[in-house]
């Protein structure tokens, strides 16, 4: 049997301190936890929930098909644009950046 730890840990916080997948969870004094299912699925699916809601930020940085480029690149497409008068959303950073976003939105 495998246990979902990272659920059974939040839906147990503070109660559950060690999780063993063939004899189940524990308490501090080595006391076994009768799990909820319930309890358990609902605290998976906040997890789901929290880190869909801020995967964009991964995928802009890393994961994603855009991604922003080093800061070292940004800026010299900042100091270019700025040499051409660029300082304004036509300029290669700005349109870089709104790629990235429009590629890789923050949820609503």
């Amino acid at each position: 049997m495998s246990l979902d730890h990272e659920a059974i840990y939040k839906a147990y916080a503070g109660t559950v301190v060690s999780i063993d997948d063939g004899t189940g969870a524990f308490d501090k004094d080595g006391k076994s936890v009768s799990l909820d299912s319930s309890l358990v699925t609902a605290a998976r699916t906040t997890l789901d929930a929290e880190a869909a809601a801020v995967k964009y930020k991964t995928d802009r940085t890393t994961n994603g098909s855009t991604t922003y480029d080093t800061i070292g690149n940004q800026l010299d497409m900042l100091y270019a644009d700025m040499l051409a008068g660029k300082l304004d959303t036509t300029g290669t950073w700005a349109t870089h950046i709104k790629a990235v976003k429009d590629a890789n939105p923050k949820p609503s």
